[in-house]
């Protein structure tokens, strides 16, 4: 375990590096939230039941738990550059643990997403979103949107490591936003036909928007939902740790045999 500890710190060190290397992209993903929120905020708030400033405190923990659902896109490219650059090869004739690589990454992406969260949680602020629950479930909250983003870089992982190309890594990756369109990241789904709401709340990203929303204290559980969403804490923690136990060993199992 040291080792792992000791090679996963070397490698999330890189990562940033990477990161530190590349503020182009970093800009545009830390920016498009922000966009989304003013765009969805003003312009769908408008035509849905829900006062403006209602409705953006209603989109504010989706927004968030959309981008931690990008993990998945970004994971699997960042992957499937390593990949297809031959670093990957290289960084498997080092003499580190299997799992420091993709460790150091799902490490690195966390890093990026906290600070990320910052200005977009000060924009939220701007434009009307409070948190109005206590501080120790606001801290709770935050918690488990990084809990849910580091189990989606790990998917992303696996699958970048499956790609066959950077190209097709980005095309499969680009399809990750119909994810929050099938959750109640947007809207609500209590008037969504019944076996469609059934759909939408067994999406994970469901059960951490109402988790959210409940921990900030910006909207209460919807009656009569499915478990995942009845239980909203509990199904978040369920989901990412179903995740988490499926993916890792995947994606550690195929970055060490090619």
């Amino acid at each position: 375990m040291s080792t792992l500890a000791f090679d996963g710190t070397a490698m999330l060190g890189r990562q940033l590096l990477r990161v530190r290397n590349n503020p182009a992209l970093v800009i545009l993903t830390q920016t498009m939230p922000i966009t989304m929120l003013l765009f969805f905020g003003y312009v769908f708030g408008s035509a849905l039941a829900m006062p403006g400033a209602e409705y953006r405190s209603f989109l504010v923990p989706g927004l968030l738990v959309a981008t931690a659902a990008n993990g998945i896109m970004t994971g699997m490219f960042q992957a499937a550059q390593d990949l297809h650059r031959g670093v990957t090869d290289r960084l498997r004739t080092l003499p580190v643990s299997r799992a420091a690589v993709p460790l150091g990454q799902a490490a690195a992406d966390i890093v990026v997403t906290a600070a990320g969260t910052v200005p977009f949680l000060l924009v939220g602020l701007a434009v009307g979103w409070r948190i109005d629950g206590s501080a120790p479930a606001a801290v709770g909250a935050l918690a488990l949107l990084l809990l849910f983003r580091f189990a989606c870089t790990w998917i992303g992982i696996h699958l970048g490591l499956l790609t066959k190309s950077e190209e097709a890594a980005g095309q499969l990756g680009s399809a990750t936003f119909m994810l929050p369109l099938l959750s109640n990241a947007y809207i609500p789904t209590d008037n969504l036909p019944g076996w469609l709401r059934t759909l939408a709340e067994w999406n994970p990203l469901s059960a951490v928007s109402t988790a959210l929303r409940d921990l900030f204290g910006n909207a209460p559980v919807p009656d009569g939902a499915s478990w995942p969403v009845a239980h909203p804490v509990a199904g978040s923690l369920a989901w990412s740790a179903v995740l988490l136990a499926v993916f890792v060993p995947l994606a550690v199992r195929k970055y060490a045999r090619p």
